[in-house]
This record gives structure tokens, sequence and C-alpha cells, in this order.
């Protein structure tokens, strides 16, 4: 078995390495003058199990030339199996023509992938399920309701703690993690006018005194999140946290996360942390390493995968 890792996010890959006791494989990734990237895997991984762990974060165009191009090579130099290991499928909000003349691009992205030469893939919190009908590879997608469950129980008395779902497609999700947790579920009801932009309408269930907690896959602009966090304290929620999987926060997210109501915003490590996150006083993340690093010994032993959630 071996473990290759591309430039998107070193510090999780290295933290993975780490809880499987095991190095990561010498590879150099490095691009040319007109920015063109090439390959070089420094080690032998002929007839090996190689799970490749790469994020397709921004800069995303970069990152997932970068898995195709790491997979070509691992295929040409006879690895046994390659598993794409990635916490952070990008394109994934492109998962349906949303009016005419658009594409699917998350299909188009599973069909490059597929066709370079991956045999399976392993993700984190799609932000659409369906998604996983896109490969025509084994494809698992796990969850960060466990850890985010850990983090919840260690911080709060969960006898006083709401789940919200910012919106009405997020509730399967938020109700899993009430579920765990055995707590009640409440639903921010919004109409977005245009997109990047949202307007809280009402909130179903009871708030009030409770301490609420938004579940949420992907925070982009932050706008969502902000303005239901208004709407939940304007309700009589004590106070509002935010759980979410992959820290996309684009443009100024940041900033207007750290001027909002909102007391804390917790992520995964999916998308490794820029200097501005890991300075907000609001921003917080939690490592997914031994999640990702259960699920590949997992798979390379090829024992069950989905018994980690029950």
């Amino acid at each position: 078995m071996k473990l290759v890792a591309g430039n998107s996010n070193r510090k999780l890959a290295e933290h993975v390495a780490e809880y499987l006791d095991m190095p990561l494989t010498k590879t150099s990734v490095r691009r040319f003058a007109d920015q063109e990237i090439f390959v070089e895997i420094l080690e032998n991984v002929r007839g090996e199990d190689v799970f490749l762990l790469q994020s397709t974060s921004y800069p995303a165009n970069d990152n997932l030339m970068e898995l195709l191009i790491i997979t070509d090579a691992l295929r040409r130099s006879s690895a046994k199996r390659i598993t794409a290991v990635i916490p952070y499928f990008g394109y994934a909000r492109q998962d349906r023509r949303s009016q005419g003349r658009t594409p699917i691009s998350a299909k188009l992205v599973a069909n490059l992938i597929t066709n370079a030469g991956v045999d399976r893939v392993l993700t984190l919190d799609l932000h659409a399920g369906q998604i996983q009908g896109f490969f025509d590879i084994p494809t698992d997608n796990l969850f960060a309701a466990p850890v985010f469950v850990r983090d919840i129980k260690e911080r709060y008395a969960t006898n006083n703690v709401v789940i919200v779902s910012p919106d009405v497609g997020g509730v399967v999700r938020a109700r899993a993690l009430a579920k765990r947790i055995d707590a009640p579920l409440a639903i921010v009801d919004k109409r977005r006018e245009r997109p990047g932009e949202s307007e809280v309408m009402n909130i179903i269930g009871s708030v009030d005194g409770r301490d609420c907690i938004l579940v949420d896959d992907i925070v982009d602009s932050g706008g969502t999140l902000c303005n239901a966090a208004d709407a939940l304290l304007a309700k009589g929620g004590r106070s509002v946290t935010a759980y979410a999987t992959h820290a996309v926060l684009s443009g100024g997210a940041i900033a207007r996360i750290t001027n909002s109501r909102i007391t804390e915003m917790v992520f995964t490590n999916s998308i490794e942390p820029t200097k501005e996150f890991e300075a907000s006083p609001k921003l917080r993340n939690i490592s997914i390493a031994p999640l990702i690093g259960e699920a590949i010994a997992r798979t390379a032993r090829e024992q069950s995968v989905s018994s980690l959630f029950i």
C-alpha cells in the first residue's frame, strides 16, 4: 500500500500518513514556466494499492489537473489499484441543469477522473448524495457527522441544544446529526432572490432559550448562515454556532462571519485553512485525518467502510 499526496492539502495528507503510521510516497509535482504541471513518482509503485489524496478546492482547476496527471503517472507506473481520496469534491454544486443551456459539470469531472484511470473514489460529505451515481466506479461518501457529534458533546449540554438546518435542502443532514445527540430539529425557511444572496423568511421549530447549532456541508459566501443566525436570535435563541464540512469561504466570507452574531463556526480540514482563516477568532477547524485514515485502512483490507457511521 502507498499513500501519495498532491499539493492541495499537504497538512491533511501528512496527518493521515501519521495515523496510518506510514510515510508519504516521494513525488515531484512541479510546473513549467507556462504553468503546465509535470509529475514524477520517485518510488516504485508497481503492483501497489495506491491511495491518492487530493482535494479539488481553490484553485479548483489546477488541483483537478494535478489529480488527473498524478493518476496517469501512477497508472503508467503499473500501480495495481488507484483510489482517489478527495476530501472536498469541487464542482459538486453543479450537479443538475438549473436552467437551459448549462452544463452538469459534476458529471463531467466524474468522467474525467474515471477515464484518467482511477479505480475507486473516497470522498467526504458530497453536496448531493446522487453524485455517487455520476461515477462508473465504486464510490464511498464519508460523513463528518461523527466528528461533529464528538465535538458538540464535549462543548455543550446537549439537553439544551437544537440542531438547525439553514435550508430545506439540508434537512436530511441536520436530522441525522440531531438523532445522534438526541436533540430537537429546527429549519430555516428562506427564499433566494439571486445567486449568492438569501433572505430568511421564517423559523420552523422552537429555538427559544436554546443553543442553536447550524449544520451545513459547504460555506462559500457565508451569507446564508449569518442571516440564519440573526433570525434564530430574533426568535429567542440563546446562542448560534455553526458546523460545516467544507470551508470554501470565497470573497469577503471570513470578514462577514467574523463580524456576524455567530459565536463560532467550526469546519473540518478537508480544505487547507488559509492564514486569514487561522487569524479569525470565530473560525476553528477539527481534523478529519483519523476518519480518512481509518477509511483508507479499511478499504485496503477490504473491510466495511459504512460501519464507521453506524
